[in-house]
C-alpha cells in the first residue's frame, strides 16, 4: 500500500526553480553532491568571460575589473560568514579550503587530532597524512550514533558536547568536524564546541567542513567562531563548481604558515629573492595560490542573489526542514526501508538504508532509469536524498512511489 498523501502538492514552482534547467526534466535530489546552476548565473559567467576578452586577458585595462570582481565577491562571502574581509580566502572547493590552512597549523609531534566519524574522505585522508608526517596521533569523535533529529536538537547538542568532553585529551591540538554532517544530516553545535575548546589547556584549533551548511542553514555564528570554516559554492548555494571560500580566525592568520605557495600568497612578487623572513600576506591571501577562474565569481554572486530572493536563510531552512519531514515520514511507511535519523531531520539531507539487502547501487540505478536521482553513500552504505528550497512535494511523492514499485521491492526482499 502506498503511503498516505503528505499534503497538498505545490501548484506553482518557485521563481528560482523555473531558472534551473536541470530541474525541468527530472526529479533531482542530489543538492548535497552538486546543486544545479541557474540560467542567469551561467549567463553572468559568460558575460564576465566576454568582458575579460574585450579588455584583453593580460593587459593593464583588465586588472581593475579583475580586482573589483575579487573584492566584491570576497566582501559578499565575508558578510555571509560574519567575518571581516581580511579573514576570507577564495578557494576552489571545500577540500582545498580545509587542507591549505590545515597543513600550515603549528602542530607539534605527539599532539593529537580529534576528528569526527562523519567526515568526508578527502578531509580524513588529509588529516591522516598530516599525522603521519608530523608524528601526530588521531582520535575519533563518535557523533554518527547521535541521530535524534530536529525534534530533539537541544538534547542532541548536549550529547555532542558530552562526547567531545570525553574524547578530548590533554594534548589535543586540533578538532575536525562538519557543521552539517554529510551522511546523517545532523547539525553540529559549532559555536558551543568553539566555546568548549577555549577552556582546554591547548585551546585546540577548530576546523569545520561547511560543504553541506553553506547555502542551506544559518552559518554566521559558526563561521565567525571557527578557526577554519571551509565551504563551496557548487552545492546548496547553486553556484558553479570550482569556486569556494574559507573563513579564517585571526589566530590562524597570525600563527600558521602557507604550505602550498604561489604568487598570490606573496606581499610583493618582485622582492622574492630578498631575504624576507615573512614574504606572505598577513590576511587570507596567504592561503591563495595562483591564477584562478575569475568569471566564476560573477556566477556565484548571481546564484546567491537568486537564492536570497527565496527568503531569509532562516525561512529557507524552515521550508527545507518541512520538506525533509515529509520525506522522512513517507520513508518510514515503506516496508523494508529504515531512516537513519530517529526523528525528522534538521536539514535537507535525508539518509536511509535497506533493512535486509546491500543493493543500494541497484536502487540508485533503477531510480535513475525513471529519471529520479539520489545517491549512495559508501561508508556507511546508505542512500541519501537532498531537499532544497527549490524542491517540490510532488518530487517527494515521485520518489516514494518509485521506492514502492515492484522492482525496488524485489531488490529489498531478495
Amino acid at each position: 500500500m502506498l503511503p498516505k498523501k503528505l499534503g497538498k502538492s505545490d501548484s506553482k514552482p518557485s521563481e528560482l526553480r523555473q531558472l534551473l534547467p536541470a530541474l525541468q526534466n527530472k526529479v533531482y535530489l542530489n543538492y548535497g553532491g552538486q546543486g544545479p546552476l541557474p540560467s542567469p548565473s551561467l549567463q553572468a559567467i559568460i558575460s564576465s568571460w566576454g568582458k575579460i576578452q574585450e579588455l584583453g586577458p593580460f593587459t593593464n585595462n583588465v586588472w581593475p575589473y579583475i580586482a573589483n570582481e575579487i573584492q566584491t565577491t570576497k566582501k559578499y562571502l565575508a558578510d555571509l560568514c560574519g567575518v571581516s574581509i581580511n579573514r576570507l580566502a577564495l578557494t576552489e572547493n571545500v577540500t582545498s579550503g580545509c587542507v591549505l590552512p590545515l597543513w600550515g597549523l603549528p602542530l607539534n609531534k605527539k599532539e593529537r587530532i580529534l576528528i569526527s566519524d562523519c567526515e568526508h574522505p578527502g578531509v580524513v585522508a588529509a588529516c591522516r597524512e598530516l599525522a603521519r608526517r608530523k608524528g601526530l596521533a588521531i582520535d575519533i569523535l563518535q557523533v554518527q550514533k547521535l541521530r535524534q533529529g530536529s525534534i530533539n536538537e537541544d538534547i542532541n547538542d548536549e550529547l555532542v558536547l558530552k562526547e567531545l568532553e570525553q574524547s578530548l585529551k590533554p594534548n589535543t591540538s586540533l578538532v575536525v568536524i562538519s557543521h552539517l554532517l554529510w551522511n546523517t544530516g545532523q547539525i553540529m553545535p559549532i559555536f558551543r564546541i568553539s566555546k568548549q575548546l577555549k577552556q582546554h589547556s591547548l585551546r585546540p584549533f577548530l576546523l569545520v567542513d561547511a560543504a553541506q551548511s553553506f547555502g542551506q542553514i544559518p552559518i554566521k555564528e559558526a563561521a565567525a567562531n571557527s578557526d577554519i570554516y571551509a565551504f563551496t559554492g557548487h552545492k546548496w548555494a547553486l553556484g558553479p563548481e570550482g569556486l569556494g571560500g574559507v573563513a579564517l580566525s585571526e589566530r590562524v592568520l597570525s600563527e600558521s604558515n602557507p604550505t602550498f605557495i604561489g604568487w598570490k600568497s606573496l606581499q610583493k612578487e618582485g622582492s622574492i629573492y630578498i631575504n624576507d623572513p615573512n614574504p606572505f600576506h598577513s590576511d587570507g591571501r596567504r592561503f591563495e595560490i595562483a591564477t584562478s577562474c575569475i568569471p566564476l565569481l560573477a556566477g556565484l554572486r548571481c546564484s546567491l542573489d537568486l537564492l536570497s530572493r527565496e527568503g531569509s536563510v532562516k525561512n529557507r531552512h524552515e521550508k527545507i526542514k518541512n520538506l525533509s519531514s515529509k520525506l522522512w515520514t513517507g520513508l518510514n511507511q515503506i516496508e523494508g526501508i529504515r531512516t537513519v535519523s530517529q526523528s525528522p531531520p534538521p536539514s535537507g539531507l535525508v539518509s536511509f538504508s535497506l533493512v535486509s539487502s546491500k543493493e543500494e547501487h541497484s536502487i540508485v540505478k533503477l531510480l535513475g532509469i525513471e529519471n529520479t536521482w539520489i545517491r549512495v553513500l559508501e561508508d556507511p552504505s546508505w542512500l541519501r536524498a537532498c531537499l532544497h528550497v527549490t524542491s517540490q512535494e510532488q518530487e517527494i511523492d515521485t520518489l516514494l512511489n518509485s521506492l514502492q514499485s515492484l522492482p525496488i521491492q524485489n531488490i529489498i526482499f531478495q
